[in-house]
């Protein structure tokens, strides 16, 4: 099921999935698929979706703050959002959920940094889809232009399947197949008249 849709007239990819050029060197965003929160004259910033933070469970970050954590809890994954605020959290969910804090996208997703929504994924109460992650990817005003530009990535609309199941190590080859590249074909060189 595709998302809900984003205006692309304004040049913004706000509600998109970045989708990194297998030329991408930088280990931190090498074959990484990133659902762009925010994107707007003043930066961007979006949640890595494809990576997991190895070193903590659900039920170890539940206790770090305190909260009770069932038995089902081991199910949920904590992803590795990016290098910026690695400490911070952050939930991606469908917009069945929504409390104070919480932001829904032109896309549909909706977006909650508070701890209530760990409680109540905890509890049973969370949304029908959610994909937690600590830290965040961050640029400043025009850096991510400036990358798009240098081919350090590729972008295209989210589905509800590439953004929330727990198939990670395809979801990049996914996006570029939804995109529609041979990777056979693709170049890390830009292109410019």
């Amino acid at each position: 099921m595709t998302l809900g849709p984003t205006d692309m007239r304004s040049g913004y990819l706000a509600g998109q999935l970045l989708v990194a050029m297998p030329s991408m060197t930088d280990p931190r965003f090498e074959k990484s698929v990133i659902y762009v929160c925010v994107h707007n004259s003043d930066g961007a910033m979006g949640l890595v979706i494809n990576r997991l933070i190895e070193t903590l469970t659900f039920s170890e970050l539940l206790e770090q703050l305190g909260l009770p954590s069932p038995a089902t809890s081991d199910d949920i994954l904590v992803h590795f959002g990016g290098p910026v605020e690695s400490g911070r959290g952050f939930v991606l969910h469908s917009p069945d959920y929504s409390r104070d804090g919480t932001v829904l996208m032109d896309s549909g997703v909706g977006l909650t940094a508070t701890v209530d929504i760990l409680r109540d994924i905890s509890q049973g109460f969370g949304p029908r889809e959610s994909l937690l992650a600590l830290g965040y990817a961050g640029w400043g005003p025009g850096q991510l232009d400036g990358e798009i530009q240098e081919n350090a990535w590729l972008h295209c609309q989210p589905d509800e399947e590439l953004v929330f199941d727990h198939d990670l190590g395809s979801k990049w080859q996914r996006a570029i197949t939804k995109i529609g590249i041979d990777l056979s074909l693709l170049s890390g060189e830009a292109g410019h008249a």
